[in-house]
């Protein structure tokens, strides 16, 4: 019986070094080939750099205008993100403490939100946006709230549910208003399912390049997605240059999830309809 475990134990080991490996092998390509010339990674795209090109970085970088460009891709991503937790978690709270008909049907409504492709309002949207001279960097922001609100608000009002009453019964006694109920009481027990938005929404708002590309159209107003097509010309592709932009892009990201992993699969459990 414990050889069968201990057997067991080891196969699932394997299985998980093997799919590690696996998801791991695309990023190991990125790094080492922005570290290459451009030749060099048509030559042998998978071995190891000859040496180290540094001035692959320092090129891509100045290309990018990362300066300016970064400090777009952050200002999105920050006021979005406050705004969604803000929004959603506000909404999610009166729905879920308030029993009518009324906020069940507010409930659902946003939900369906969920059902609609993105791709199907893509085009009316920016258009309607446009007309109120409302694109770019402010324009992306309120409309990324829009998207993300229906998801955030789900995942709230799944959460809430597991949290009893009572908490907010008890504040009212001591004299707590509603809103402080919401901020200092249940606001903090909701940080699981907040630091997941904030980690899947991050992903989306940091890396997205369609929406950008259909709202911006103001020199300086670009997103690290949409300069990172400055790389790729009609008649020249400058492989090296794009991977080791790419390689800045993505460790951010890499960081903030690595830091907040612990929280995500409990804010996503929390978040499922109990």
């Amino acid at each position: 019986m414990k050889d069968k475990r201990k057997l067991k134990k080891t196969g699932t080991v394997l299985i998980g070094i093997f799919f590690s490996c696996v998801w791991i092998y695309p990023f190991y390509l990125i790094v080492i080939n922005s570290f290459k010339t451009k030749s060099q990674i048509f030559q042998d795209t998978l071995g190891l750099p000859e040496g180290l090109e540094f001035s692959n970085y320092t090129t891509a970088l100045d290309k990018l205008d990362f300066k300016n460009t970064a400090l777009n891709s952050i200002l999105i991503t920050i006021f979005s993100l406050f705004f969604v937790v803000i929004v959603s978690s506000m909404a999610a709270y009166g729905l879920s403490r308030n029993k009518s008909k009324l906020s069940s049907g507010l409930y659902f409504f946003i939900a369906i939100g969920l059902l609609v492709p993105f791709q199907g309002i893509m085009i009316p949207l920016v258009s309607i946006f446009g007309k109120v001279n409302m694109l770019n960097r402010a324009g992306l922001v309120v409309m990324y709230i829009g998207l993300a609100t229906s998801m955030a608000t789900f995942m709230y009002y799944g959460a809430l549910r597991g949290i009893p009453r009572s908490l907010d019964e008890a504040a009212v006694i001591d004299g707590a208003s509603t809103f402080k109920i919401y901020w200092t009481i249940i606001l903090p027990l909701l940080k699981p399912t907040t630091v997941t938005i904030i980690v899947l929404d991050s992903l989306w708002f940091w890396n997205d390049y369609l929406l950008p590309s259909l709202s911006v159209n103001k020199e300086g107003m670009y997103t690290i997605p949409l300069k990172m097509f400055y790389f790729f010309g009609e008649f020249n592709k400058q492989w090296h240059l794009a991977l080791a932009a790419l390689v800045v892009v993505i460790v951010p990201i890499i960081i903030l999830f690595v830091a907040l992993q612990k929280h995500v699969v409990k804010g996503i459990s929390d978040g499922a309809i109990k």
